[in-house]
């Protein structure tokens, strides 16, 4: 029996969808004004276990995940790079992608783009403007808080009256609003140079929060199964979602909301000013593999905080190791016909954990374990030559179902011989030297994924296997 920790209840929940062996799934995606830090790929590798793990279970998923595109930091970058918003997300969107591969993420259904779907947010603007729950205030289109009486059910925040200092958590908007608890659903332009759409209900753009309600809406349906995103959303993001969707549909909005927690380094919070802000693509300059920082990413429940340390890093790198060589090791074994009923029912009982572990609100460091369990009884009995042609087979298949939700050892390769590893080395020199640095990278991800970490020095670029 699958269950969530449905931050809407407070409670953990058996989870039912609305249509039987089928869900309807949103995940809030990033904001594409950078590079992705690896915060933000916790939250993506969290969400990427949940779609997983319900395939896994037997459901057909229908996940969608946004692009926000627009927003006021994608606006002020790209009027500095003199670029359109387009050119300017351009390369953070194919950086996205290439960084979402290199951590086995597997892609969403729907991928929705918040400036593909302008014609959908000011339809829901314009029904809460008919309903009494919108109004308009120096050109620019506000939510109004108190037609909601609902408001806070997600957050448990108590909005009675104006909470001190409400107007810098809720919302940072520069114009006249009712309340100051009210948040902007569409913005007038602050000059002609910004960018802004023509629209029935005036030339603007949307504000953060209708975007969401109008995507997911559109792919999902007006109540959908699960919303996701980090626990940083809940408010003021998740909370104005609801409050909008529902003030427009007059029906619920999301069923199970999942939230994961923050993601700490060194114990706190990251940040550039700290010299602790690190993108997926530092942490695997600095030679570490897309499995090693997916391994380390779901080693604690996404309920839990997570704490990054590069050691903790170096850990999970070796166990990924560990765990593949233990699958080669069971791969190339010499076995005779027959089955040993001992490692049967390890395997059963090591099945039996994993998703006892990922049906109790998807516990994946108890599914590691059932894992770690197994390999080492499974090596013991390897050393031992107790391992027969069934338990191989059974092992193996075993080994491949529960990496289609953890995907941390995948595919068997063989190795590089060392002509070609130089190979790709000179592909990636000649690459720098065009200053097409995604390919370099490409290749240094693909390497590193393979066991060969790449030095940079004065005198070149040296080699070596983990």
């Amino acid at each position: 029996m699958l269950r969530f920790h449905n931050t809407l209840s407070g409670r953990v929940e058996e989870f039912q969808p609305m249509i039987p062996g089928e869900v309807g799934f949103y995940y809030c995606g990033p904001t594409v004004w950078n590079y992705g830090h690896i915060g933000n790929f916790r939250s993506a590798v969290a969400a990427d276990i949940i779609r997983r793990y319900l395939k896994f279970k037997g459901f057909k998923v229908n996940h969608v995940m946004n692009i926000t595109d627009v927003d006021d930091r994608i606006i002020q970058q790209a009027a500095l790079a003199n670029q359109s918003l387009d050119d300017y997300t351009a390369k953070y969107i194919d950086a996205l992608w290439e960084d979402f591969d290199a951590l086995g993420c597997e892609r969403p259904e729907v991928v929705p783009r918040a400036t593909r779907h302008i014609p959908e947010m000011v339809t829901i603007i314009e029904k809460l403007l008919d309903k009494g729950h919108a109004y308009k205030s120096d050109g620019s289109i506000y939510y109004r808080i108190a037609s909601f009486p609902s408001y806070g059910k997600l957050s448990r925040i108590n909005f009675e009256g104006n909470i001190a200092g409400a107007s810098e958590r809720i919302d940072t908007d520069k114009y006249e609003k009712e309340d100051a608890r009210d948040f902007a659903l569409w913005k007038e332009p602050d000059s002609d140079a910004e960018p802004s759409w023509e629209a029935s209900i005036g030339s603007g753009r949307p504000g953060w929060h209708i975007e969401c309600s109008a995507m997911s809406m559109k792919y999902l349906g007006e109540t959908f199964d699960i919303h996701a995103g980090g626990v940083d959303l809940v408010f003021p993001h998740h909370e104005n979602e609801i409050a909008q969707s529902e003030g427009a549909t007059d029906k619920q909005f999301v069923r199970y909301w999942l939230h994961f927690e923050h993601l700490k380094v060194e114990g706190e919070t990251m940040s550039k000013s700290k010299g602790n802000y690190y993108t997926f693509r530092d942490v695997a300059a600095k030679g570490y593999s897309g499995a090693a920082v997916r391994y380390f990413l779901l080693s604690v429940p996404y309920n839990k905080q997570l704490n990054f340390t590069f050691d903790a890093l170096a850990g999970a790198e070796k166990t990924v190791a560990s765990l593949r060589d233990f699958r080669a090791r069971l791969s190339e074994a010499k076995t005779e016909p027959g089955n040993n009923e001992e490692l049967h029912e390890a395997a059963e009982r090591a099945l039996k954990e994993f998703e006892a572990g990922m049906d109790d609100d998807l516990n994946t460091s108890i599914a590691l374990a059932a894992i770690h369990n197994l390999s080492r009884e499974v090596n013991t009995a390897l050393a031992r030559k107790k391992v027969k042609e069934e338990n191989k087979r059974e092992l193996l298949e075993l080994l491949t179902r529960f990496d289609t939700v953890l995907n941390v050892l995948g595919d068997q390769q063989t190795e590089l011989l060392d002509s070609e590893v130089q190979a790709l080395i000179d592909e990636r020199q000649e690459a720098r030297r065009r200053r097409d640095f995604g390919r370099a990278d490409e290749i240094r991800i693909e390497l590193a994924d393979r066991g060969i970490v790449l030095e940079d020095t004065k005198d070149g670029v040296r080699w070596k296997r983990k």
